[in-house]
């Protein structure tokens, strides 16, 4: 935790291509083997804390939503983390595209939506593959998120779910609905 808070704090202060990891090392108090009994470096520890964050917004989504297409992503969970953690989040839109952290947010909300996918298409077999969905809903919402930092956050992270929802449930429902071929 201690080097995972230390991360996160280097990226308030500086671009995450600029942080070492006797930066790190140092804002955390710990030991150079310390720090590599547990992670290979510093992406690795990117990699645990955005896994770590997003498996608690993604937990408390399934367990409020009622429609299995409303579980496939933590939507209004992940845009009120981006508005509390706001500072973090600035920073980093510019970077998005070849940042490590949107790569490995997407990575874990593709394969998140895609267990969902899976998980709610049962055996039946989709018009769209599943991870070609999965893949899709989490482009969007990153995206979404983008342009919500660079507008200044004019919206709620509620309204941006909303917005969210009405963009990409009724394709969603209907992937689910109709088999290949269907119309």
């Amino acid at each position: 935790r201690l080097i995972a808070d230390a991360l996160l704090a280097l990226m308030r202060e500086q671009r995450y291509d600029r942080i070492t990891v006797q930066q790190i090392i140092d804002r955390a108090d710990v030991g150079r083997t310390t720090f590599y009994a547990q992670f290979r470096n510093k992406d690795d520890v990117l990699q645990s804390e955005v896994e770590r964050v997003l498996g608690q917004l993604h937990a408390q989504q399934h367990a409020s939503a009622r429609d299995p297409a409303e579980q496939l992503l933590p939507v209004a969970g992940f845009f009120r983390h981006v508005q509390e953690t706001q500072s973090l989040y600035p920073a980093l839109a510019g970077q998005m595209v070849a940042d490590p952290h949107q790569r490995a947010v997407h990575r874990y909300l593709r394969d998140g939506a895609a267990r969902q996918l899976a998980h709610a298409a049962g055996t039946r077999d989709l018009a769209v593959p599943p991870g070609v969905v999965a893949d899709y809903l989490a482009g969007a919402l990153l995206n979404l998120v983008h342009w919500w930092l660079e507008h200044g956050m004019p919206y709620t992270p509620e309204q941006m779910e909303t917005f969210f929802e009405r963009l990409v449930l009724p394709g969603v429902r209907a992937v689910l609905q109709r088999a290949p071929g269907g119309r």
